[in-house]
């Protein structure tokens, strides 16, 4: 899941890929669904640029695993469907956010042990090799009924951020970082 932002997260679009292409033939097949947005459409069976809200809980609560961007939504609707998400933040160096937000966020997810997070195309493949082999290994107790209460946090600090961002780039508004 790359979200609906603007900026296109090809990196991971092709990291996956990468890492489905060259799975073992004897392995056990892996179905990928991926909602890559605006990035350049996979050549996966299972992709979409956006998934309805309906779709994408129905994808959740399908998959063994979820991997996602930094979004702070995305990450806490994986969390609510009992994943621990595999995270790997936009880059605004790259040209994937406006800026460097996502990756705040998802190191201090990361130091938490409440997302896997993953910063190298290394650290994914390590990553989803674990959960291929041992699903439950990226599995929560999940109960959509009750909300997490640090997911519920990070959504509230993740709004504030994008909000913050959102007034910055406000028409005759004054940045207040320089």
């Amino acid at each position: 899941m790359v979200g609906t932002d603007v900026h296109a997260f090809d990196r991971l679009v092709e990291w996956l890929e990468r890492w489905h292409a060259g799975r073992d033939a004897l392995a056990p097949p892996v179905r990928l669904v991926v909602q890559h947005g605006r990035s350049r459409a996979p050549r996966l069976p299972d992709a979409a640029p956006f998934l309805a809200h309906d779709e994408l809980q129905r994808a959740m609560t399908e998959a063994d695993l979820v991997v996602c961007h930094g979004g702070p939504a995305t990450i806490t609707e994986a969390r609510r469907h009992g994943h621990l998400p595999i995270v790997l933040p936009r880059d605004p160096a790259r040209g994937e956010h406006v800026d460097d937000h996502q990756q705040l966020f998802a190191r201090r997810l990361g130091a938490a042990g409440m997302v896997r997070l993953v910063e190298t195309e290394a650290d994914l493949v390590a990553a989803l090799d674990k959960g291929v082999a041992d699903p439950l290994s990226y599995a929560l107790t999940a109960d959509p009924g009750r909300p997490d209460p640090r997911a519920a946090a990070a959504t509230a600090v993740g709004r504030i951020v994008e909000d913050l961002v959102r007034s910055s780039r406000a028409p005759g508004r004054r940045r207040w970082w320089r």
